[in-house]
């Protein structure tokens, strides 16, 4: 069985030659023809090989169907306002908290540093998800390319990184501000603040690419069907024929080391910081720390109690749509809701937007 049957190299390199021997009349006689389609005389398990092969070297040419939040034509219209809608306000919300923080001196403080990178990152986030969306929707076609799925993959868990780890030195920021208020200055000076941003940012980077390099190893040879509306890495990986017990790994690993660490430490922050509330002797003091604790500790709990949800979810119930609504919380609702927890319940970021708009009114 040498080349002059035809047998591809990258079969015979892998020392699988031996599962050709029933179908080489068959091989010849699509080779003689340009074709490798199914034909009658060709065993249909053969097909399915050399489908997979096919797929395996070809994989830049792949693209996956997005199925969505519903496959009901008529709830489209429904679903494509409602997103656009909430997308609109996340834009918009965020970049109104970001132009507050930059034109108003009192706020360029840590906190607010902080608080404008949450804001972009939350506006990204968005981004990455909605848009892609929102056209499938009009034109009505649920493919996406490999690539830009890849790239989906990517954002979408980069930016949900720097959530977490931002809102972790956020914690931090007001631990040292209420239990340490004659050394903030001090501690978080503006190197120390630049260094936390760029720590949180190169640490998404190279999380996430760890996670890209290791599905660039992964073959698709079956259903490209993806039970969401966006590119999601866990469903990714089960559409996969090779092995993804690495990915897997990563993934458990990953999840504990970036999530529960950072919860443990904002846990921890909060608990010193309610210890020093207790003590404090001045009314003010008390209203001023639970008044700019209290919106972060929000945003938290929003945060971390809609991503537990998801993954409490995608244990119990084995619907996909269960799953994907329950996505819409952390993807969606979470970056649209937090402006208004901190525009709500800060005093300096309200006195700031009014400022802002009342300047901006008479341009308009």
């Amino acid at each position: 069985m040498g080349n002059s049957v035809g047998v591809p190299e990258g079969i015979k390199h892998r020392g699988r030659v031996w599962w050709l021997t029933p179908v080489i009349p068959a091989l010849r006689e699509a080779m003689a023809v340009g074709s490798l389609e199914a034909m009658s005389s060709r065993p249909a398990w053969s097909t399915r090989y050399i489908s997979y092969m096919e797929a395996e070297n070809q994989t830049g040419f792949l693209e996956f169907i997005l199925l969505g939040l519903s496959e009901d034509p008529e709830l489209q219209p429904f679903i494509f306002g409602l997103f656009l809608s909430m997308y609109l306000i996340t834009v918009l919300g965020n970049l109104l908290i970001i132009l507050a923080i930059s034109s108003d001196s009192h706020l360029h403080t840590p906190m607010y540093f902080f608080l404008s990178n949450l804001s972009w990152v939350d506006i990204c986030f968005s981004t990455c998800i909605v848009p892609k969306m929102l056209v499938n929707i009009q034109t009505k076609n649920k493919t996406i390319s490999y690539m830009d799925c890849l790239t989906q993959v990517y954002f979408s868990m980069f930016f949900p990184i720097l959530d977490t780890l931002l809102l972790t030195v956020m914690a931090y920021d007001r631990f040292v501000a209420v239990c340490h208020p004659l050394h903030y200055i001090t501690i978080m000076n503006p190197r120390l603040c630049g260094l936390l941003v760029f720590v949180t940012w190169l640490i998404g980077v190279m999380t996430s690419l760890l996670h890209i390099s290791l599905m660039t190893h992964l073959t698709f040879c079956k259903d490209f069907e993806i039970p969401h509306f966006f590119c999601e890495l866990t469903h990714i990986l089960q559409l996969a024929c090779s092995d993804t017990f690495l990915n897997s790994t990563l993934i458990y690993v990953m999840t504990g080391v970036l999530g529960v660490f950072p919860l443990l430490g904002i846990i921890f922050s909060y608990s010193r910081i309610a210890s020093s509330i207790r003590k404090m002797s001045s009314s003010g003091g008390k209203e001023k720390a639970l008044s700019t604790c209290g919106s972060h500790l929000s945003v938290v709990s929003l945060f971390y109690g809609t991503g537990i949800g998801v993954h409490f979810t995608s244990a119990v119930t084995h619907s996909s749509q269960n799953i994907s609504v329950a996505s819409v919380m952390y993807t969606v609702v979470t970056p649209m809701l937090n402006p208004f927890i901190y525009s709500l319940r800060n005093k300096d970021v309200k006195g700031a937007l009014g400022r802002l708009l009342s300047r901006a009114t008479p341009c308009l």
